[in-house]
């Protein structure tokens, strides 16, 4: 494989040293913050046991909207860890050697919002208690989940996407594991010896690991792919207006890229300023990554013209009667807000070079983070306020403060996970920046 040299042209060590600080030492800021979080989480664990007592009543969920912000969610997390398995894996295949300071931070997204994703479903359900009869287990009944329902599609898309995501991330892992394993003591070296699996840095080692890499990069992108096309099936195999269309798979796809490239872009700015790592997250790397952020926002824009226009022609009652409610009805606002999100603000910041810069591509993701959120909620609520008789017949769907708090929550587990990720493991990539490599061979006794 080859490498780069390290970004401030440090030595082996000393890159490693810096690279492992955010580990080792850990800040009033980091306590605090920390507490807030968990007072958050906390908050949202009291609603969701509220829920499950009362029952989903104390949501804003009536006939006929019974999907709204849960299923907002859900839809919003799964596209949101397209950023990492997906992009890093596409950046290894294609040797992009700009990547090795991105790709950690982008395959950790990736695994913790399959797993607040993941818990949506369940949240959503009446009975969580019963959760566990999505599984297709055998049982005394001999009744099984209905394989025909998209529903139960989702369980073993993502269940697959979050085994092969979690090993993609452990793989790289293993030479800083080792090397964190010989500059620690106590329980870390501990858990990092039985973390590194006895990872010694040898040729054949190397050899077997890179080739296991590029195997599971060319893996994941395709369980990427099918994973995000399953849950748009959760819509497309429905014959609700403004749900039953055949662009909605690659339309998902393109829109959860779109959403993982941001919130990747606002990840890195955070560890960046935070961790003082402004030798490593350079401005290139965000500039490449708003190039392909502006790709994107290209491409969203072609879909959304596409079904819009395609819907406006085609005239049909069902349909026209969603469509007008985003263009001028009720969710109007809401729309234009996504269109001025996604395109308007974004493009130029990301199409003018000198505009393209730490802080305009931070700006345009954020705007767009917000603003696929908001294309989610418009995906799901308006086609099921649609009772098919007139217009006046819709129901306007408002969130409860249990959604709204439970929405909350996962955004708060997000930042607690990715916040305990990087106090246990580098968030860079230390041996994939050149040195590192030779540094935990060498510390191991091994050949690099």
């Amino acid at each position: 494989m080859s490498t780069v040299t390290v970004a401030v042209n440090e030595p082996p060590q000393a890159a490693a040293q810096t690279l492992m600080r955010p580990m080792l030492f850990t800040g009033k800021a980091y306590r605090r913050m920390s507490l807030l979080l968990l007072a958050v989480i906390g908050w949202g664990l009291f609603c969701f046991l509220y829920q499950a007592i009362v029952g989903l009543g104390v949501t804003g969920l009536r006939r006929p909207v019974f999907w709204g912000f849960f299923v907002t969610d859900f839809v919003f997390w799964i596209g949101i860890s397209h950023a990492g398995t997906l992009i890093s894996a596409i950046l290894r295949l294609t040797n992009a050697t700009w990547r090795y300071a991105v790709t950690r931070a982008a395959e950790a997204i990736t695994v913790f919002a399959l797993m607040i994703g993941g818990i949506f479903p369940i949240i959503h359900l009446g009975r969580p208690w019963l959760f566990f009869w999505l599984a297709p287990y055998p049982n005394e009944r001999l009744i099984w989940p209905n394989f025909r329902s998209p529903l139960e599609w989702d369980f073993f898309a993502i269940s697959t996407y979050i085994t092969a995501s979690s090993i993609y991330l452990f793989l790289p892992l293993l030479p800083d594991l080792a090397l964190a394993r010989d500059r620690t003591r106590g329980w870390r070296q501990r858990l990092y010896r039985f973390l590194a699996m006895s990872w010694r840095g040898t040729q054949q080692q190397w050899h077997r690991l890179e080739l296991a890499i590029q195997l599971m990069a060319a893996v994941v992108i395709g369980i990427a792919v099918s994973v995000h096309t399953i849950v748009s099936w959760d819509f497309a195999m429905a014959v609700v207006p403004s749900w039953h269309s055949t662009i909605f798979g690659p339309y998902f796809v393109a829109g959860a890229i779109f959403s993982g490239i941001a919130a990747l872009i606002i990840i890195m700015a955070i560890l960046r300023r935070v961790y003082h790592l402004e030798a490593y997250l350079q401005p290139k790397h965000f500039s490449n990554l708003g190039k392909l952020l502006l790709t994107m926002t290209l491409l969203w824009g072609y879909f959304v013209v596409a079904e819009m226009i395609t819907t406006w022609y085609g005239n049909l009652p069902d349909e026209m009667g969603t469509f007008w409610s985003k263009i001028s009805g009720h969710f109007a606002p809401l729309f234009w807000a996504m269109v001025l999100c996604n395109f308007v603000i974004p493009f130029p910041l990301l199409a003018i070079k000198r505009l393209r810069t730490i802080s305009g591509t931070v700006i345009a993701s954020i705007t767009i983070t917000l603003g696929m959120w908001l294309e989610r909620f418009l995906i799901v609520v308006p086609g099921a306020a649609n009772q098919r008789l007139s217009f006046n017949s819709w129901f306007g769907y408002y969130p409860h403060w249990t959604e709204i708090s439970l929405s909350l929550a996962t955004l708060a587990a997000m930042a607690l996970l990715y916040m305990i990720f990087s106090k246990i493991f580098p968030i860079i990539s230390i041996w994939e920046l050149g040195g590192g490599k030779h540094a935990a061979a060498a510390e191991s006794g091994g050949q690099s």
